[in-house]
């Protein structure tokens, strides 16, 4: 008997421990919480998680309810036990104290889908979804590009109708217009990861005479100039939605820049990744942040030696190139910088 209880103990205790490492929860967490405008699902989960990267594995997937993520705010969230897991819910009917599950019920509910709380907030990222473009330099170096503006302008804007040279594709119409902006090269060897075709404005090809087209620009961001080039609109879905997960598989890499050229980051700056998807980072993925280890003088030894990393913050991935990604610094317990590692969160 003494042996049973023993092995119940330490299977209970093994158990216990497995969840703790999966779902850890706050030791400060409440038992419920009310949903705020401008909340996002990461972080209602990161006051409830001590990794709030987990969160898909916080919110109870209800089979009777249509998304169990959409929430919104005012309603009530609640950390109860289902199948001795922790989870958050927003409808319950009975609690039970011998195992701490409780019993779930949907209740009906018309909301407009535009007011959910998202998953992460799109307001930074917003524009690196839609404007920002990473390319090779063979891609760039054969794109049409601007001759000048009507009358010999030197540059043009919305409204404009400018001149542009080069191999026009006969089925493309519409045209974003690019100005070469940073060369990504990785720091360890030398690999050129691509170019940043930095977005200035948009325009629609209304004459083709051989190599000469002639387009009405309906957009800009700033004076568009001689020599910008010309790249057909990009074929490529854009997530309105992230749902933060760790890496399916282990990677490891650094920022090699960080965008608006600032020396330091910090909460909510958009950096760049030595990694992309060649290396199986997606949209979505969350990789630690770690402040690389300074060179000490070991006095004793008489030498220098570098210490070890420290752990500085998570990031999201939000778009990933075969080399590279872009990225939104989620948290940050110090200041980051261009060389800081990233890998997967642990």
């Amino acid at each position: 008997m003494k042996r049973l209880l023993l092995g119940l103990a330490l299977s209970l205790s093994f158990t216990a421990s497995v969840l703790a490492d999966v779902l850890a929860l706050k030791q400060d967490h409440p038992q419920t919480y009310v949903v705020k405008r401008g909340d996002t699902l990461w972080s209602i989960s990161s006051i409830f998680l001590e990794d709030p990267w987990l969160w898909p594995e916080l919110w109870h997937y209800n089979k009777q309810l249509d998304d169990p993520h959409l929430i919104y705010p005012g309603d009530i969230l609640y950390l109860v036990w289902v199948d001795g897991k922790p989870r958050l819910v927003k409808n319950i009917v009975k609690k039970t104290t011998e195992n701490r599950d409780v019993k779930l019920s949907p209740q009906m509910r018309i909301s407009d889908l535009n007011k959910a709380i998202p998953a992460i907030s799109l307001d930074v990222i917003g524009p690196f979804l839609s404007n920002s473009r990473v390319v090779d330099q063979g891609l760039l170096e054969r794109s049409p590009y601007v001759l000048s503006g009507r009358e010999g302008h030197i540059v043009t804007g919305a409204g404009d109708t400018l001149y542009a040279r080069g191999a026009f594709d006969n089925d493309a119409k519409v045209y974003g217009i690019y100005r070469r902006g940073q060369i990504f090269t990785d720091p360890y060897t030398g690999e050129l990861l691509g170019i940043q075709a930095r977005d200035v404005g948009a325009g629609k090809r209304i004459g083709l005479d051989g190599d000469i087209a002639t387009l009405q620009i309906n957009r800009s961001n700033q004076e568009i100039r001689r020599g910008d080039r010309l790249l057909p609109q990009e074929d490529r879905s854009l997530q309105s939605r992230f749902e933060p997960r760790a890496p399916a598989s282990e990677i490891e890499g650094e920022i090699i820049a960080v965008e608006g050229g600032v020396s330091q980051v910090g909460s909510m700056d958009v950096v760049i990744l030595n990694r992309g998807e060649r290396d199986g980072l997606k949209s979505g993925d969350v990789m630690a942040i770690y402040q690389r280890g300074e060179l000490v003088r070991d006095d004793v030894a008489e030498e220098l030696i570098r210490v070890p990393d420290v752990e500085a913050g998570l990031l999201m991935v939000f778009r990933s190139y075969e080399k590279l990604a872009y990225a939104v610094v989620l948290s940050a317990t110090q200041a980051l910088r261009v060389g800081d590692k990233v890998k997967n969160p642990g």
